[in-house]
């Protein structure tokens, strides 16, 4: 029996359990996947205030630290379902938990294409992560799509390994930072692919191409490379929870700035609630506010 169970150890899930534990409550945080979320592919965070420059994995390190330094509990284990009642039953593909309240910190996943192919030839070619296998790619052709700030940081990245990289975006514009395109467009080894979309992955066993079309002119292209690596954004993965919370027409669970959900005792913080801005500073806030808010349950 815990007083707090928290869903999801990434920014808001291990700050929600800092919080936790600092209200003087017990607190066991479950997590399938390893501890951090995916903050820890990121290689250089300058955008957290007071750490100027900090890679991810040491940022999540500290966090993790700190919450079992705390006496947070910590099992690796996929939640299931949870049950609503005064009591809360969390069951996981081990055992079952009861608690007070739960708070739901599952963020988001990687966003796919939804090309033919996609799936089968991962790690064989499309990757969801630069950092993880750009070394794989070393003197290698690629692709990066996408047209946020993590398509350009992994175009940065990719650039420093591959021989070519190129950077494929529907618009003629980036959403991302104007300092990260401005430093792309130094570089003589990427080449920017606009008002584009990937049309097919192009390759048997392994990946050999990727087809591309123009959405003004309707050309199509077929451009050679060893790698993919896919960068159009998160979606959260929420299904577990649609028994006990409302999720929104993207799967989002439907919670304001109060991580309140509607049901007493449930709580939703970090990337996998309803929100405008998915930040670092924001995904911390949110476990915060949620982990203060169970506390008094």
């Amino acid at each position: 029996m815990y007083d707090i169970i928290v869903i999801g150890a990434g920014t808001a899930g291990l700050t929600a359990g800092i919080y936790g534990s600092r209200a003087g409550k017990s607190v066991l945080i479950l997590e399938q996947k390893t501890y951090g979320g995916q903050i820890i592919n990121t290689p250089d965070i300058e955008n957290y205030p007071g750490l100027a420059h900090v890679s991810g994995f040491q940022f999540a390190q500290g966090l993790y630290d700190q919450a079992i330094g705390l006496g947070v509990d910590y099992k690796s284990e996929g939640v299931v379902s949870v049950t609503d009642g005064d009591i809360k039953v969390v069951k996981t593909s081990e055992a079952e938990y009861e608690c007070k309240a739960v708070i739901i910190a599952t963020g988001a996943k990687n966003r796919p294409l939804g090309l033919e192919k996609e799936q089968e030839m991962v790690g064989a070619g499309v990757s969801y992560c630069a950092t993880c296998d750009g070394a794989f790619f070393r003197n290698k052709d690629v692709a990066v799509i996408g047209g946020g700030n993590t398509a350009l940081e992994d175009a940065a990245f990719l650039s420093n390994y591959c021989n070519k990289v190129y950077l494929i975006h529907r618009r003629d514009q980036f959403r991302g930072d104007e300092k990260d395109v401005a430093l792309l467009r130094e570089k003589e080894n990427v080449e920017f692919v606009l008002d584009s979309v990937p049309e097919s992955i192009l390759g048997d066993d392994m990946v050999s191409g990727i087809r591309v079309k123009n959405v003004k002119t309707d050309a199509v292209t077929d451009i050679s490379v060893k790698g993919i690596f896919i960068a159009i954004g998160q979606m959260p993965d929420n299904n577990a929870f649609s028994n006990i919370v409302k999720l929104d027409d993207q799967g989002y669970i439907i919670a304001d700035e109060s991580c309140e959900t509607g049901t007493k005792g449930i709580y939703a913080a970090g990337d996998c609630r309803t929100k405008t801005v998915r930040q670092l500073t924001t995904a911390a806030a949110d476990g915060a506010v949620a982990a203060l808010a169970a506390a008094k349950i």
